[in-house]
């Protein structure tokens, strides 16, 4: 039985100054079972519309990345677990890419990758190469729960003892355990991405945004945003995650994005 606070359910959230943006996770946070749905992508939209930041943070690929920052209602996306941030500016039609390692870097990580994996397959059964690893720049993604069927939790935990024994940083998700070599992260690129482009510091961030997510990887997020929101489904991953996030919705997935911001939607930017 883990020891880890229980978050404290939604509706305790208080609204005690202005929530000037959200930052949310992707897989089974804002989409179910691997779906867009509508309730989710009215939300944000509503949200956006509202003059309010929204921010994707995302382990998807740099590919996805590019469609995400274009196409969604949101004003820009981090990817690959921090490796990078993209904003498009509509008015100018013109996209900014920024990598925190160079493209020899990148290059010399990713010569890598395919022994590693192989590695991986041949010693954990099931497992496979992520579907969406061509589009990625920065990270390995091995696929242990979207387009294959494992145990879930303990072969991800196999695979990723693996990738840290070959010096890699790792982090688990709902659906891939992501793997990259550098020491970036979900918070550290959020620090950085809100101060270079927005000029947010790291105070005002925590104190007036939100974050909301499901799994493992999301925890650096859940200790720093003062009103970090954990989707019904956090849950399912009991002591693994630490810290917890603060609150929690009633609903999972997509259905408690939408809640989450519903709940916070009266609030308008001063």
């Amino acid at each position: 039985m883990s020891s880890l606070p229980i978050p404290r359910p939604l509706t305790d959230l208080p609204i005690v100054q202005p929530i000037r943006g959200v930052f949310f996770d992707i897989d089974d946070t804002f989409t179910t079972e691997g779906l867009l749905r509508p309730e989710a992508l009215a939300a944000l939209d509503a949200w956006q519309r509202s003059g309010r930041l929204s921010v994707a943070v995302t382990g998807r690929p740099a590919g996805w990345c590019d469609h995400i920052a274009r196409m969604w209602p949101v004003d820009a996306v981090i990817g690959e677990n921090g490796a990078f941030w993209f904003r498009y500016d509509r008015a100018r039609r013109r996209m900014t890419r920024r990598f925190l390692q160079d493209d020899a870097t990148l290059a010399a990580n990713r010569a890598r990758f395919d022994e590693i994996a192989r590695r991986v397959l041949a010693a954990v059964p099931g497992v496979a190469v992520s579907a969406d690893q061509p589009y990625r720049a920065c990270d390995l993604a091995i696929d242990f729960a979207e387009d294959v069927q494992t145990d879930g939790l303990p072969t991800a935990d196999r695979v990723a003892s693996l990738l840290r024994e070959a010096g890699m940083h790792v982090k688990i998700s709902s659906i891939h355990v992501n793997a990259w070599f550098g020491e970036h992260d979900k918070l550290s690129t959020a620090l950085r991405m809100a101060a270079d482009e927005f000029g947010i510091t790291p105070q005002a961030l925590a104190r007036d945004h939100l974050y909301l997510g499901d799994s493992p990887n999301d925890a650096p997020m859940f200790g720093f945003f003062e009103r970090s929101i954990g989707v019904a489904n956090v849950l399912d991953y009991g002591g693994r995650i630490d810290p917890m996030p603060a609150f929690i919705s009633r609903e999972r997935s997509a259905a408690g994005f939408a809640e989450a911001l519903t709940h916070v939607s009266g609030d308008a930017p001063g």
